[in-house]
């Protein structure tokens, strides 16, 4: 295995189980809920229900990029230890994430002018942003360098595709992603939008069906469209604190695609804020977004 460490942030939604293996370095994120300032550290490091079941009770917050001075005191111990960095953003269409690594990447290489620190925007966010963190650790334990991984990573990030719905339009109201008459109309008369991260890194509403049931069919069936890639066998079911429609979102894909591997978990407090309890995301490397 090439000797780099692969780092992502605490957006990434990647399970315990493989954080656990040492191999993957998450950053923490800072957010501020109900007037109190919180740090998400990764997904075995949370309480979920507790988190979404605040919202639901009227919780609000937002959330901030990581300053350089934290990607500093993360990236020079590695660089200290004669390792280089690969490091993958959340998405800078959702954040300056990046920009603040990069900063803090160029100033740490004068430094050390021997190591190398790559840092890639992963246009992707929560599952996506995990699952590509995933492809990266494979690619390195294939023997893929720092600089073959990178190129790697910029030319296939644009196949993970992301497809959402949410439970409350009112919680992308306050983000700006849709307009008050919007919210209170899809609120009225049960409108459930459908979700994706655009190719630029934001987030766009593609459809909007009546119901969540409608919803559900419209993103799992995204990805039964799409046709089954055995080099790519994993697909993300993000939510927020609704674990049964995911499971009925596993069972209906595997129905269908029995080859599929599912990794199921609940979503960010660094995403969730923004998209509320009963968030649905099924996340996959496609053919394109």
């Amino acid at each position: 295995m090439s000797d780099y460490m692969i780092m992502t942030d605490a957006s990434a939604d990647i399970p315990a189980e493989i954080l656990n293996k040492g191999h993957i370095t998450v950053i923490p994120m800072m957010f501020e809920f109900s007037g109190e300032n919180r740090i998400h550290k990764n997904s075995g490091d949370w309480n979920s229900k507790e988190f979404y079941d605040s919202l639901r009770q009227g919780g609000s917050g937002s959330t901030s990029q990581i300053p350089p001075a934290v990607y500093t005191e993360y990236f020079e111990p590695i660089l200290k230890e004669g390792r280089d960095i690969l490091y993958l953003s959340l998405s800078g269409g959702l954040s300056s994430t990046w920009q603040s690594a990069s900063l803090a990447a160029s100033n740490l290489m004068e430094e050390y002018p021997e190591r190398k620190i790559s840092c890639v925007d992963s246009i992707a966010a929560t599952g996506g942003q995990g699952l590509l963190t995933i492809y990266a650790l494979q690619n390195q334990e294939k023997g893929m360098t720092l600089e073959e991984n990178t190129v790697w990573l910029e030319k296939n990030r644009s196949h993970i595709c992301h497809w959402f719905t949410v439970d409350d339009l009112d919680f992308l109201k306050r983000g700006g992603r849709v307009s008050p008459t919007v919210a209170w109309i899809g609120g009225k008369l049960k409108i459930k939008p459908v979700l994706r991260i655009e190719e630029n890194g934001t987030l766009g509403i593609m459809e909007k069906v009546r119901g969540a049931k409608a919803a559900m069919n419209c993103i799992t069936g995204k990805y039964i469209s799409s046709g089954f890639d055995p080099e790519y066998p994993y697909v993300v079911l993000c939510h927020g604190d609704a674990e049964e429609q995911a499971e009925k979102a596993k069972t209906e894909i595997l129905a269908t695609v029995p080859q599929a591997k599912i990794i199921m978990m609940p979503m960010s407090p660094i995403i969730g804020i923004h998209t509320g309890p009963g968030v649905q995301a099924v996340i996959y490397y496609g053919n394109n977004r």
